[in-house]
């Protein structure tokens, strides 16, 4: 296959991951609410997984079609994205307030989970054991999430209405669609990424953890950049930190509980980048509890150092 065909099937795969990432949220949301679950409720579960839902499929393609390191490359990839990339652009439009239940909870959350992964990855192997351990830790967070939403009285994440307005067969038919959308974006995209690292003759893990894990977070960063500019930024920066602790409990976790997940293409750096990076954001955080442009140029700085590294 040509690169320029892969490309080709990247695009495509892309799009249609975000058009039915978009149905099915839209759809499996009013459905949840017909149901008479909560808006805090469906925020917390049935957004979070819809937001999550293009890595999620994208992983679970390549992990069953034999590319475990396209499915953690892509995990990984995307959280560098999603804090060095989305957050270093919010933050050089325009300063980004940052809530305290980020510092206090979600933030040593992400790190904890990155931690965690870090020792996982230590054998190059994630097995159905310990996919079954990060999926019990993303339903504690989400108890705890809901907790504390409760006891703070806070709205969750993503503005969710509070009664649905169409007609309960377009919210099925938007699920379904979302959902048949979503399976056949992630096999193209999927197809497009391993073809176009054969024809680069560069391995999959350097197009998951570049091409592919910016494809499945563009959809957060053109929602972050919009937010920015209308001085709503800091609402963003908890979908994205919520963003890299689902991709971790949540994709990796179902992901080897589908399919073991063997990964010997990923360097330490790239862990270790992930880690730094998640690390960092703390103090930035802390700090006036505020982000400055400058601090997002620096992210942007060590994104495209990071990505040097990938093409050298």
């Amino acid at each position: 296959m040509s690169p320029l065909l892969s490309l080709l099937l990247l695009v495509v795969g892309g799009l249609l991951l975000y058009l039915g990432a978009e149905g099915l949220i839209r759809g499996s949301v009013a459905l949840a609410l017909r149901l008479g679950l909560t808006p805090l409720v469906v925020g917390l579960t049935v957004v979070a997984f819809g937001t999550s839902s293009p890595e999620l499929g994208v992983s679970l393609q390549a992990a069953l079609k034999g590319s475990p390191d396209l499915a953690v490359g892509n995990v990984v990839g995307s959280n560098i994205a999603n804090l060095a990339l989305i957050l270093g652009v919010a933050a050089a439009i325009r300063p980004i307030r940052i809530q305290l239940q980020l510092v206090r909870f979600d933030v040593p959350v992400a790190i904890g989970c990155t931690l965690l992964l870090l020792w996982m990855l230590h054998d190059h192997r994630i097995g159905r054991a310990e996919g079954a351990v990060l999926f019990g830790l993303l339903i504690l967070y989400l108890l705890a999430s809901f907790w504390i939403a409760r006891r703070t009285n806070q709205t969750v994440e993503l503005d969710v209405p509070a009664r649905p307005s169409r007609s309960v067969w377009l919210d099925l038919l938007l699920t379904v669609g979302g959902l048949a959308l979503l399976l056949t974006g992630a096999d193209l995209f999927v197809k497009g990424a391993v073809a176009l690292a054969r024809a680069l003759e560069v391995s999959e893990a350097v197009i998951g953890l570049s091409v592919v894990a910016v494809g499945t977070s563009l959809p957060e960063l053109a929602t972050t950049i919009v937010a920015a500019i209308r001085r709503e930024a800091d609402l963003a920066v908890g979908n994205v930190v919520g963003s890299n602790i689902f991709n971790i409990l949540a994709i990796l976790g179902l992901t080897a509980l589908v399919h073991p997940i063997q990964s010997s293409g990923l360097r330490n750096l790239d862990l270790a980048v992930m880690t730094g990076v998640t690390m960092l954001i703390l103090p930035l955080f802390w700090s006036r509890f505020r982000m400055m442009r400058w601090e997002g140029g620096l992210l942007l700085i060590i994104y495209a150092a990071y990505l040097y590294t990938l093409a050298s």
